[in-house]
């Protein structure tokens, strides 16, 4: 079963990467973009997603069901694009397309970690 991990130990791992690239000048505003997606992010986890330490999608990974829970999100706020309210929900469901494929890309990595673990056993 794959287990989320703790944020303390992920803000650990955070640290010890070296963030030192060189200046780039990105054509579409990529680390601005990158830099807004992380202050959205972080603002979900003081919202009523995240309640008592736990959001709900920690509970979902740990059964089993995170991929499908991702991309089944990741599917709706991308056909809900330009759909429902103003520009700003747009641009806002947009953040919610990325945010969940972020998950993704962690909840890959744990499966593959697990697999490799199981592999080795």
């Amino acid at each position: 079963m794959v287990k989320v991990k703790e944020i303390k130990d992920y803000k650990e791992e955070m640290k010890s990467l070296d963030f030192n690239v060189p200046s780039i000048r990105y054509k579409f505003d990529e680390d601005i973009l990158c830099d807004e997606l992380l202050e959205y992010i972080t603002e979900t986890y003081g919202t009523h997603y995240a309640t008592d330490k736990f959001q709900a999608t920690e509970f979902i990974i740990d059964g089993g069901h995170g991929t499908g829970f991702c991309i089944g999100n990741i599917l709706k706020y991308a056909q809900r694009y330009g759909k429902k309210g103003s520009k700003q929900d747009a641009r806002r469901d947009l953040m919610k397309v990325l945010h969940y494929a972020i998950i993704q890309l962690y909840v890959h990595d744990l499966e593959e970690q697990d697999q490799a673990s199981s592999d080795q056993s």
